[in-house]
Parts: C-alpha cells; sequence; structure tokens
C-alpha cells in the first residue's frame, strides 16, 4: 500500500474537482429550463442548445486529449493538470453570481470553450500520473480506486445539492473548485516519467520519434509527431458508446418534462446510481483485479454494461409496463389522477408511452 498512500494527494484533488464539478449537475437542468422558458417544464430550444453544446465538447475534446497527453509528456503532469482544475472554474463563478438569461448565455459560450480542454483531461492525466507512480501489476487495481474516488465525489456532490438552494449549489461548487486548484498546486508533486516502462505507451516506431525530438532541440517541436492519425481517431469514435452519452444527456429534460423532476429528485436518482459505482469501484475492483487479472475483469465489466442496456431497452415494452400497473393502484399510477400529478410513482414511466388512462 506503499506506492497507493503516495497517491493521497491526487486522491484528494480529484475528489475536490469531481465534488465540484458534479454537485452542479442536478442544478443545471433548472437553470437552463428557467433562463431559456421561465416557468415551463417543456423547452426544445434548451434541449437543442444542450445537444449542441454537447456535439461541439466532445469533438473539441476529441481533437485536444491526444494533444493534452503529449504536451503532459513534455511538461509534466501537473503543469497540465493546472490548466484545466482552473479553467473549470469561471463557467461556475458566472452562474454562482447570477442565472439570468445573459449570464446564462455567457456561462454556456465560456463552459463549450473551456469544457473542449477540460472534459475528460482531468481523469485522463490522473491516470497518467498514476500509471507513472505505480508499478504495472498493481495498475489495475489503482486505476479501480482512482474511479472509486471519483464515484464517491458524485455521491457526496449530488447530496450535497439536495440540502443547498440553486444559488447556493453554484457558490459552494465555485468555491471546491477554488480549493481543489490551490490544494494541487501546494500538496501535489510532480510525477516522474520513467522512461524505463515495462509496457510502453507509445510503440517502438513512435519512441524513436520522441527520442528524435531529445536530439534535436533547436528544430521545430514536435509534440504533434506522437499524436493519433485521423485514421486511428475515426476508429475510436466509431467504437465509442455514443448512444450511452447522448441517453444521459437528454435524460434529465426528459424527466423533467414528463414527471416534473426539479433538482433535489434529480439528484436522489444520482446518488442512488454513485452509490453502486462507487461499491464496485472502490471496494470490488481492487479485490478482484489481482484475482481475475485485467482482461477478464474488462469482460465482466462489458457483459454488465451490455445487460444493462439490454434491459433498458425492454423496460418501455408494453408487457412490462402492463406487468407493473397491475401491481399498484389507480391513484398510484400518475396519469390516472391529475390531482397528484407531482407525487412519482413507480409506474409514472407509463404516461411517458401512451398508456391507455
Amino acid at each position: 500500500m506503499g506506492k497507493l498512500s503516495g497517491l493521497r494527494h491526487l486522491f484528494m484533488t480529484l475528489f475536490l474537482h469531481n465534488f465540484a464539478s458534479f454537485m452542479v449537475i442536478p442544478a443545471i437542468t433548472d437553470v437552463t429550463m428557467a433562463a431559456l422558458c421561465p416557468g415551463r417544464d417543456e423547452c426544445s430550444l434548451a434541449i437543442y442548445i444542450s445537444g449542441f453544446q454537447q456535439a461541439i465538447i466532445g469533438l473539441g475534446s476529441f481533437v485536444m486529449m491526444p494533444l493534452v497527453g503529449n504536451l503532459s509528456d513534455k511538461y509534466g503532469r501537473k503543469a497540465l493538470l493546472t490548466v484545466p482544475i482552473t479553467l473549470t472554474i469561471f463557467p461556475l463563478a458566472i452562474l454562482a453570481y447570477s442565472r439570468t438569461r445573459s449570464f446564462f448565455y455567457a456561462y454556456y459560450i465560456l463552459k463549450i470553450l473551456t469544457a473542449m480542454f477540460c472534459e475528460g483531461s482531468v481523469h485522463c492525466l490522473s491516470l497518467a500520473y498514476v500509471a507513472d507512480n505505480v508499478p504495472e501489476g498493481r495498475r489495475a487495481s489503482a486505476f479501480g480506486i482512482l474511479s472509486g474516488i471519483g464515484s464517491c465525489a458524485f455521491v457526496c456532490g449530488t447530496l450535497s445539492t439536495r440540502f443547498l438552494s440553486t444559488a447556493s449549489t453554484f457558490q459552494v461548487s465555485t468555491a471546491m473548485a477554488m480549493l481543489s486548484a490551490v490544494y494541487m498546486r501546494v500538496f501535489l508533486p510532480d510525477s516522474i516519467i520513467n522512461d524505463n516502462l515495462s509496457t510502453p505507451i507509445i510503440s517502438e516506431g513512435k519512441s524513436d520519434d520522441v527520442a528524435n525530438q531529445n536530439e534535436e532541440p533547436g528544430k521545430k517541436m514536435q509534440v504533434f509527431k506522437t499524436m493519433l492519425s485521423m485514421e486511428d481517431m475515426l476508429a475510436l469514435l466509431k467504437s465509442s458508446n455514443l448512444a450511452d452519452v447522448g441517453l444521459h444527456a437528454s435524460l434529465l429534460y426528459y424527466l423533467k418534462a414528463r414527471f416534473h423532476f426539479n433538482k433535489d429528485q434529480f439528484a436522489d436518482l444520482m446518488v442512488i446510481t454513485g452509490v453502486a459505482g462507487t461499491i464496485s469501484q472502490l471496494l470490488l475492483m481492487p479485490i478482484l483485479a489481482p484475482a481475475l487479472g485485467e482482461e477478464r475483469l474488462l469482460s465482466v465489466g462489458l457483459f454488465f454494461s451490455s445487460a444493462h442496456m439490454i434491459f433498458y431497452s425492454i423496460a418501455w415494452s408494453f408487457w412490462i409496463r402492463s406487468i407493473v400497473s397491475k401491481q399498484i393502484g389507480p391513484c398510484e399510477q400518475l396519469c390516472s389522477c391529475p390531482k397528484e400529478r407531482h407525487f412519482i410513482s413507480p409506474v409514472s414511466v407509463l404516461c411517458a408511452s401512451g398508456l391507455p388512462r
């Protein structure tokens, strides 16, 4: 555990950063709706601009992440971690000050610009930091603990949102983001990149290019030589789980429109999923990784992820809705009792599928 204890400052930095980032997720839907369509629970504009934002951020991150990785190899993990952790503060500070329409648009534009660099880079650089400081045979367990810390921050952040007002949520989030940046700069030591890795991160052919960079310091900077080719990027894009990303991006607006969810109910749902992720990543993965091996553990994870998507796809089938409907009284079904419209029952989903009332 000596090597893992040496990562405690990284774990604390990641916890504080994720806490600040995740605690605003349950509230951002209400803020968006209030700024664009005040007094309404349905707003096509909010969905369209949120989808556009996700698309631009995704494409920007797709291009920037290889560059961030190469720059961190050259200038160090801590230097590159400083940039996204610091940039995260500014969009949060805008909504902490005001959430009117003009300030929301300012947040929206700044969020797109900063998230293209910040989205995912903190986690990727943290993984690289762990790989620099942990032997190969123990990296799977260390990665599991790192992911578990992120899930724990997700639970704590969304749970805290449950007890804060919308204004206080963004103010606390901004303060936590600033604290994470200060903590990292003060306490986190820079990692020492081992040039004799037993499993190189890049191929031998490309490592020759890196060596040539050091031999030619007077020439133009060659950071881009080790980046992925466009063919590699397209292959990675094709293998990505775009459907899952799209599902999560639109789910909050669907729940808001159909069941009148607010930030407190969003937080309740997120805490449930976050607790499950924390248990699996923080407790089970470090135990199972040495016993099963990395490949088998990856296969188990992919199997359960596929099973989740399959179960979700059949959850809206008519025979599932019929079975659930028979187990619930008429006045517990949201669509049967207009006066109880804000009561969220187990079969509220029936209304969304057009089941006869």
